[in-house]
């Protein structure tokens, strides 16, 4: 009876988890469909609509490492239940914003915690389930909610815009964060913390400070262009950063990011794929809702509704990859396949014109795009946190949060300067006079196949560079420790300690 309420308390504990982590997710997403309302109703410009993005992608992105070590330093369910509230009372403040930097320091806010909250979850998620069909089916739930939150964002961002109002967009964090904390507070178990730790501070500095640098150059690339001073500037000053903090985690007594996290292979496989992930989807869901809504005039409501199939499939398919794959064949196999299943998906949505159909010309590809992301996500959250100790599970997950979020920054810069270039190549081979309306359609569309043929490079890039670093077979090597246990060591003397 004991070990039947144990189990049942532990999958109790996985449905705040994923609830939480939805949340997180969805955030990513949800606004996009809900910006142009803002805008209209808090009437600030155009230029300044990129900084309600760019605010939540700053904090989120420059602190996720920090904390992720800091929730092992202090408790899991300590910084779990601290980003959840905080989360939601930043949300709160946002969806009532009387003007723009309101919003805008809500939306800081909000990267703050959520980078509080991220790691905290899937460490928690990584000391909770150690068995392996059950640590399978548990991180098979976490990968269907990663792999479809992206999709289901645009599809609760877009009923909630059309339905009721932009700042439901945002107040919807705290109806789901009220239930997270509840479940939290009663169900999961206080983490013990890593005895003896102390934060590494010249590499928060440092990793924070270049993780802000980069993410703000690409930010800035993506809104004023490649060449001008400030985005060079910041993008040299974040990899000078990034290398020096590399460099110090060697020497440092006690790193942030242990050398050994990343040293591993199928690790460092993970975070590799989770950046290149990052990198591509971007344009899966932003270039693809740009067509259906200004090409063939779909509502926010239908445009996430036409991304349903994705979400649908890559949630099947993340859970049966999980389960049933991961353990027979390991992540080389599954990585390099859901990786080429989205780059062929990306190379059927190439075929798009201006008078494309849904059922002839999108359907197919978002199934096989959503099938790839599916296979891809929940594996790397389980191999980037395989083996790991308790001590360094925050951190362990805080790197996979790091990649997605700096592989969505690349792509973001990346794929709106295609764009640009090729819608405006476009024009400029093609216009005699002053461009018509169809013509302009007709530029958009050659602007997102672009986009496409792009993506697929570059999964079909991480295919190759991603397998080639990770090992074959299922994974092996120790099973992560049961929280709280002991690890034990060696001193020079030969003496055993614990720590």
């Amino acid at each position: 009876m004991q070990a039947a309420d144990s189990t049942r308390r532990r999958w109790l504990v996985l449905a705040v988890i994923a609830l939480a982590q939805l949340m997180v997710v969805l955030d990513l997403t949800v606004m996009n469909l809900a910006l142009p309302s803002a805008q209209t109703a808090l009437g600030f410009s155009s230029t300044d609509r990129q900084w309600v993005v760019t605010a939540y992608a700053l904090s989120f992105g420059g602190l996720l490492l920090f904390f992720g070590r800091l929730a092992d330093l202090i408790g899991r369910k300590t910084t779990f239940l601290t980003g959840l509230i905080g989360f939601a009372a930043a949300s709160a403040v946002g969806g009532a914003a009387v003007d723009f930097p309101m919003l805008v320091s809500a939306r800081a806010c909000q990267g703050v915690f959520g980078a509080l909250l991220a790691p905290s979850a899937l460490s928690l998620l990584a000391t909770t389930f150690r068995e392996p069909k059950e640590r399978a089916r548990a991180f098979g739930v976490y990968g269907a909610v990663a792999a479809a939150g992206g999709g289901l964002g645009l599809l609760v961002g877009g009923a909630l815009t059309s339905y009721l109002s932009w700042r439901w967009c945002m107040y919807i964090n705290v109806a789901v964060a009220a239930v997270a904390v509840v479940g939290g507070a009663l169900l999961v178990d206080r983490q013990q913390r890593v005895s003896g730790g102390r934060l590494d501070l010249p590499g928060v500095c440092l990793v924070s400070s270049g993780m802000f640098a980069l993410v703000y150059g690409f930010a800035n690339a993506a809104s004023h262009g490649w060449s001008t001073p400030s985005t060079v500037g910041f993008l040299a000053a974040g990899a000078v950063l990034l290398l020096a903090f590399a460099l110090w985690q060697f020497r440092a007594a006690q790193p942030l990011l242990p050398p050994r996290l990343v040293l591993d292979r199928n690790r460092a496989g993970a975070y590799l794929t989770v950046l290149v992930l990052g990198a591509g989807t971007f344009g899966v869901f932003l270039f693809l809702v740009y067509f259906m809504q200004s090409t063939l005039g779909y509502s926010p409501i239908r445009s996430g509704i036409a991304l349903l199939p994705m979400v649908v499939v890559s949630g099947i398919i993340a859970t049966l990859g999980n389960t049933r794959l991961l353990p027979r064949f390991g992540p080389k196999p599954m990585v390099i396949a859901g990786l080429l299943l989205d780059s062929a998906g990306m190379v059927w949505l190439t075929r798009i014109g201006v008078h494309s159909g849904y059922a002839g010309a999108l359907l197919g590809p978002i199934l096989v795009t959503g099938a790839g992301m599916g296979l891809v996500f929940g594996v790397i959250a389980a191999t980037g946190t395989y083996g790991v100790e308790p001590r360094d599970a925050g951190v362990a997950s805080a790197s996979i949060n790091t990649g997605q979020q700096l592989g969505g920054s690349i792509g973001t810069a990346l794929l709106n300067t295609i764009a640009a270039g090729a819608a405006g190549g476009y024009l400029v081979a093609h216009v005699h006079g002053r461009p018509t309306p169809q013509l302009l359609q007709a530029a958009a569309v050659h602007s997102y196949t672009t986009v496409f043929w792009w993506c697929a490079a570059i999964f079909a890039a991480g295919a190759i560079l991603c397998g080639a670093l990770l090992r074959r077979g299922p994974l092996t090597g120790p099973a992560p420790l049961p929280a709280g246990q002991a690890t034990p060591t060696v001193q020079p003397t030969g003496r055993p300690v614990r720590r």
